[in-house]
C-alpha cells in the first residue's frame, strides 16, 4: 500500500503525506518496558500534601489506610489519582500506599495524582518521564487560594453598593 519514490529516505502514506523512514521506524521499533521498583515522592495541590509511596504489586490503593474507593468515593476523583498509572500503562504493576492530610477532596486528588507521577519518575526517569511530561503530569499546579483584603468581604467580593 505505501508508495515509495526512487529515494528510500522518504515513504509517503495513503495520504500523500511524505515522512522520513527514521519516523515510521520508530513507531514500529521495540517498545521499552519500564522498572518496577520501589519508589517515594511527595505531591502537593491546594492545601493538600500526600505522602506517596509506590511498591512492586497487584494494583491495589491504600490511603490513609482505607481503599482508594472508600478514601475518595467520587469516580472523577478516582480516575484523576490513577492518571499517572493509567498513562505508564503501569495500573496493575505496583500497589500504591499513601498518607494525604490537608484540603479537600479534589485537592488531595490532585495531591496523590503529582505524588504517583513524581515516584514514578524517580523509578524510571528514562523510560517514564517523556510520557508523564508530556501528560503534563510532572507539574504542580501553583494556583492558591487569593489572600483576603481589607475593606472587602472575600478576596475580591465587595460590599453591596448603596446610592442613598
Amino acid at each position: 500500500m505505501a508508495d515509495t519514490t526512487t529515494d528510500t529516505e522518504f515513504e509517503s502514506n495513503a495520504e500523500g503525506v511524505a515522512y522520513t523512514s527514521e519516523s515510521a521506524g520508530a513507531a514500529d521499533g521495540p517498545v521499552s518496558t519500564s522498572v518496577v521498583a520501589p519508589g517515594a515522592a511527595t505531591g502537593r495541590r491546594k492545601q493538600a500534601i500526600a505522602r506517596v509511596r509506590i511498591v512492586p504489586g497487584s494494583g491495589s490503593w491504600i490511603v490513609n489506610g482505607k481503599p482508594l474507593e472508600e478514601f475518595l468515593p467520587n469516580k472523577l476523583h478516582q480516575q484523576i489519582a490513577k492518571e499517572a498509572l493509567a498513562e505508564t500503562s503501569l495500573e496493575q504493576s505496583f500497589d500504591v500506599v499513601a498518607r494525604v492530610t490537608g484540603g479537600g477532596m479534589t485537592g488531595q486528588a490532585g495531591a496523590l495524582r503529582l505524588g504517583v507521577a513524581r515516584a514514578l519518575n524517580a523509578v524510571d526517569e528514562e523510560v517514564n518521564r517523556p510520557v508523564l511530561k508530556k501528560a503534563g503530569l510532572l507539574t504542580r499546579d501553583a494556583r492558591i487560594k487569593e489572600r483576603k483584603k481589607a475593606g472587602l468581604k472575600k478576596a475580591r467580593k465587595a460590599p453591596q453598593y448603596s446610592k442613598r
